[in-house]
């Protein structure tokens, strides 16, 4: 049977299983989600995560030092590492989780890889012992932080606009760059912005698109 009181200590971390208004161990709750062994629970666990490091009180150290296993320590860390590989692919930083991640050994960085790659193609993976969809924690997620996600994918695009129109404004002139627009755009262009595209614009684009070019200034801005 599942514990009442558990899910109302969720529920006050933003994974509303059961509705109530009491005050909250942040620290605890996670502990206790994490030892209920309940799936739909374990599922939500990315969910409190991010809602219990909102509160000044969250201390992952303490969660830490309440588990009293090297079992219980190492698993609680691997349900962390998933956590922050759903926050990965959302594209979502938190100053916490680089905290976090500072101090991972290469074996976790391993492991916090191949749940990144789980996330990005949809494969099953095991936690401790329990296996978790990626698209049913995604979607869970995204119930939840429906509006997070999408602040920060407009962030995203937006930061892809600009970065593109920079290296444009790098490299052509404004009408230079009108052109070359809307000739990505599929527009038609009248005769002398023909001629001038020809003229002026389309040696450029060639050399853009000429592999070794590419190749040398890859290797030079590495160098």
């Amino acid at each position: 049977m599942e514990n009442k009181e558990l899910l109302e200590k969720v529920a006050r971390l933003g994974y509303p299983l059961v509705e109530v208004e009491k005050e909250l161990d942040v620290n605890q709750t996670l502990l206790e989600v994490f030892k209920s062994r309940e799936t739909r629970l374990l599922e939500g666990f990315p969910v409190l995560l991010v809602n219990a490091a909102k509160h000044d009180d969250f201390n992952y150290a303490k969660i830490n030092s309440l588990l009293v296993s090297y079992v219980d320590v190492k698993y609680f860390k691997e349900f962390m590492l998933m956590s922050m590989a759903l926050y990965d692919y959302f594209n979502l930083g938190y100053h916490w989780v680089n905290k976090f991640l500072e101090g991972l050994n290469e074996v976790e960085k391993e492991k916090l890889n191949l749940y990144k790659e789980r996330m990005a193609d949809n494969s099953q993976f095991m936690v401790d012992d329990y296996k978790f969809s990626p698209q049913r924690l995604k979607d869970m997620f995204e119930l939840y932080f429906e509006q997070e996600v999408k602040e920060n994918k407009k962030r995203r695009d937006k930061y892809v606009e600009l970065s593109f129109e920079y290296a444009l404004a790098q490299l052509f002139s404004p009408k230079q760059k009108e052109l070359f627009l809307k000739k990505v755009n599929g527009e038609t262009l009248t005769k002398t912005e023909k001629e001038y595209f020809s003229r002026a614009v389309k040696k450029k684009v060639l050399a853009l698109a000429n592999p070794d070019l590419n190749r040398f200034a890859n290797m030079l801005l590495n160098a």
